[in-house]
């Protein structure tokens, strides 16, 4: 698992502006989803196009805090990266990669294909929301709806989860937050390919961006958010 303290520095500078660390310190369950970044075969299975090691290790985090948040009546939303043709992703696939690692990616991500399918391992049902994005941001209206989905279903608060940390889970943050929404990275349940790599997202995210709890800290948030709802109908 990366490492996943903030740096002092980070804590200092949000808390001087924020007057607190933490800018999200509750969590209302029903307005809230789990957007759940490209956890698939061709980013989780050993030999993959994308593979990334970490990723398998964050499973159960992001497995607990889908069940959490479905049971206080939240959204758990995958998202599964997705390319038809080069066309989807030409620049990319055409000048950001050699050709054979750019046929390596598209034949992953080809629609049905086993690459694209979620990594079996994670814990979806029935109700859930299933997503496809041609682009690293989940949240690019051109590469994906999921934006407009979350907003038709009362949505203002998304919880992000997957990987990579600093692409495709940072791009959706960061956009998640430029369309208003209160924005959470999980910091224990992304995963990329360096912990430099992991750490450099997590401070950035939190200073300008919204808000990092790891996955205990959010289950705790749910889990008051349930009790102030029975207390009330009490």
């Amino acid at each position: 698992m990366h490492p996943t303290a903030l740096s002092q520095t980070t804590i200092d500078r949000v808390t001087k502006r924020r007057g607190s660390v933490h800018a999200f310190k509750e969590i209302e369950p029903t307005k809230t989803a789990l957007v759940v970044i490209d956890m698939q075969n061709c980013f989780c299975k050993p030999g993959s196009a994308g593979e990334v090691p970490l990723a398998r290790e964050i499973v159960p985090n992001i497995n607990k805090l889908a069940k959490q948040l479905r049971s206080a009546g939240g959204v758990v939303a995958w998202v599964q990266m997705t390319v038809k043709t080069k066309a989807d992703w030409p620049i990319f696939l055409d000048l950001l990669v050699d050709e054979e690692l750019a046929a390596h990616y598209l034949q992953d991500l080809l629609p049905g294909g086993e690459g694209q399918k979620l990594w079996p391992e994670m814990q979806t049902e029935s109700p859930d929301l299933f997503v496809e994005k041609n682009r690293f941001s989940a949240f690019l209206p051109s590469a994906c709806n999921l934006g407009a989905q979350l907003r038709g279903r009362g949505i203002d608060t998304v919880i992000i989860v997957g990987t990579l940390t600093n692409v495709c889970s940072e791009s959706s943050g960061r956009d998640a937050a430029m369309s208003d929404f209160k924005t959470i990275i999980v910091s224990d349940g992304n995963a990329c390919r360096s912990d430099e790599d992991h750490l450099a997202t997590l401070n950035t995210f939190m200073q300008v961006f919204g808000d990092v709890y790891s996955t205990d800290e959010l289950v705790a948030m749910i889990q008051d958010a349930q009790q102030r709802v029975r207390t009330a109908a009490e």
